[in-house]
């Protein structure tokens, strides 16, 4: 564009003497400088009007060192569990750090995560089981812990600082209810109601870096929650799966044993039917006459009796030999 300005200058003043030339070259340098300043103008942000409804940043609040809140933790109680996943970590990330000495700890982890994604089942069973035990541990040693004076006076005092934090906060509303208006260049609302009923929080306020703040600790909380109930549905899967295993095994031999004692009942069966034919004319003396189909297992207990005794004529039991011999046994 100089050049052109350049140019058409040129033209203008044609051939002409010495003071001419020098006055178009001024006119054309203060061409030049005035052009170059509308573009600074042009290019400077700051020359710039605000759009329309665009949030300007409050710079006394973006200066603000950013405060972090202190949470209050109670050094007397029982130790928290550790998941399976970060006794993972534990184990593995000394020998990481010390085979790779100059990876980043950000880059440790990614690696780490990568090896827990791919680890085996059984080795990846062990930390969850430990990862349970421990969380066994602290629900007991917490249980005590809650009987004890050191925990009434920590929920005491946690109760005491929420009072104070609600006290400080109404007192905060209040005084800005009360105060002036802010000017007008900086006369942005903190919160945009939209019709549906929603809040808009602009950004660079501390209400947004708040928010973002609590969304974030919300979002840590969620994914602790996560990991341990994918430890416990993994351990509760594997106890199912346990049940399901023995429930078929009871099963099997359950149809088992009732297959072998229906087989045995009709051996049984068979037995009185052939030990009945066989004694039913042999008496016995002081109780019976001869075996029946009714009293054929008194029958034998009394044979019994008397035959390991030695109460027995040598002519019974040689009929008694004599009749065990046609009896067909199971083989």
């Amino acid at each position: 564009m100089n050049g052109s300005i350049d140019s058409i200058l040129d033209n203008i003043a044609g051939p002409s003497t010495s003071n001419v030339n020098g006055e178009a070259e001024d006119l054309s340098c203060n061409k030049t400088s005035t052009v170059k300043e509308e573009k600074t103008v042009e290019n400077n942000p700051e020359n710039t009007t605000p759009k329309k409804g665009a949030v300007i940043p409050n710079s006394n609040t973006t200066n603000k060192a950013k405060k972090r809140k202190k949470i209050l933790r109670d050094s007397k109680a029982p130790k928290q569990p550790l998941t399976g996943y970060f006794r993972f970590l534990n184990d593995r990330r000394e020998k990481v750090r010390t085979e790779n000495p100059t990876m980043p700890f950000s880059e440790i982890t990614k690696q780490l995560a990568a090896e827990w994604n791919v680890l085996p089942t059984d080795q990846k069973q062990q930390y969850l089981d430990a990862a349970e035990q421990d969380k066994e541990r602290y629900s007991k040693e917490f249980e005590e812990y809650k009987k004890t004076d050191a925990y009434k006076a920590f929920v005491e005092k946690q109760a005491a600082k929420k009072d104070k934090k609600v006290k400080k906060e109404k007192n905060e509303a209040d005084n800005s209810t009360t105060s002036e208006a802010p000017p007008a260049t900086n006369n942005v609302p903190n919160q945009i109601k939209n019709d549906d009923g929603t809040v808009e929080i602009p950004i660079f306020t501390e209400e947004f870096l708040e928010h973002n703040k609590t969304c974030e600790a919300e979002l840590r909380q969620l994914r602790k929650s996560t990991t341990d109930y994918e430890s416990q549905n993994a351990v509760l899967q594997r106890h199912v799966d346990s049940l399901h295993a023995a429930v078929t095994q009871l099963e099997t031999d359950t149809n088992y044993y009732k297959t072998s004692t229906a087989t045995l009942q009709q051996y049984l069966d068979k037995l009185r039917v052939q030990l009945v034919s066989c004694f039913s004319n042999m008496p016995l003396t002081d109780a019976h006459d001869g075996a029946t189909s009714e009293n054929v297992d008194s029958y034998i207990d009394r044979l019994d009796y008397l035959i390991s005794n030695n109460h027995v004529e040598p002519a019974l039991k040689n009929a008694v030999r004599t009749a065990i011999t046609r009896v067909e046994l199971i083989k």
